[in-house]
């Protein structure tokens, strides 16, 4: 993944976490817009949360971003 869609994935996870508390869930879904304008994209991110991590739907934001820190 590269650096600019991890820091685009840890700014949705702090402004989800800032709008609902350290508790909130979200799916891969959210770091997209409601079309998919970017399928190339998507399907990277699906990959890593699907396969990679075997991830329910929805996981908890703060999880998603100290993962994404700590990735190579």
């Amino acid at each position: 993944m590269n650096e600019a869609l991890k820091n685009h994935i840890i700014t949705i996870c702090d402004e989800k976490i800032a709008k609902k508390g350290e508790n909130v869930g979200l799916s891969f879904y959210a770091f997209f817009a409601n079309k998919n304008d970017d399928p190339e994209t998507l399907m990277q991110v699906a990959t890593w949360w699907i396969q990679e991590h075997q991830f329910d739907h929805f996981e908890k934001a703060i999880k998603i971003k100290q993962l994404i820190q700590n990735e190579p």
